[in-house]
């Protein structure tokens, strides 16, 4: 699967919109000048780097964001017609969805992807990026907070640990905060939750359409 130029440069158009609605005061500045500085990473990132995951393909990174957003939307307003406690605003959710990934564009000048010279690992594999060795290993989520925090934009306790509890029990790191026995230790905002549940449901989403292509 391929986006065209055009299809690309709406998704950035329509990111850069969901960013100016839904984030307020002096962090919007922050943001949105991050996003300016590192718009040549994220216009052409993928999501990842092999076929057999999501959206590995130029502009795959800022499509599967913008889907994110909107399910987590979708999944909110489904806890919320059930009664459920919503005790975060829709800046926190959909700050927490616009930058949970954000990790996966490297850094500046240093794409986290590289495009794969490797035909046989393209072909039988279906790996078509291979990781910037020259970038220093970090876990996804890591890198996200670290660039934000390198861009000074602050960020709220909910955010915080949406953006790095995101893959769920995906990963192991993350079983301390979703697994304990112990009511004081149990997460205290339903944001994770919900965070994960979209970004489970866009990257199988974006498989789905994927396979129908």
């Amino acid at each position: 699967m391929s986006l065209t130029a055009e299809a690309i440069e709406q998704n950035w158009e329509k990111y850069l919109k969901i960013a100016d609605r839904f984030i307020t005061g002096h962090r919007k500045d922050f943001l949105l000048n991050m996003y300016k500085d590192l718009s040549e990473e994220m216009i052409m990132a993928p999501a990842s780097g092999k076929t057999a995951f999501h959206n590995a393909f130029p502009g795959g990174y800022v499509d599967h964001v913008i889907r994110v957003v909107h399910c987590a939307l979708k999944v909110k307003a489904l806890w919320q017609e059930m009664k459920a406690d919503i005790d975060f605003t829709d800046e926190e959710l959909v700050f927490a969805a616009l930058n949970h990934d954000l990790g996966k564009i490297g850094l500046k000048g240093q794409p986290n992807y590289i495009p794969s010279t490797d035909k046989w690992r393209q072909e039988k594999l279906g790996e078509l990026y291979t990781p910037n060795k020259d970038l220093s290993f970090m876990l996804i989520q890591d890198r996200s907070l670290y660039i934000l925090q390198h861009y000074g934009i602050s960020i709220s306790e909910k955010e915080y640990l949406a953006i790095k509890l995101h893959d769920g029990l995906y990963d192991d790191v993350n079983k301390p905060y979703y697994l304990s026995n112990n009511p004081d230790s149990r997460l205290k905002s339903n944001i994770t939750y919900i965070l994960h549940q979209a970004d489970f449901l866009a990257a199988n989403i974006e498989k789905s359409v994927l396979k129908n292509k």
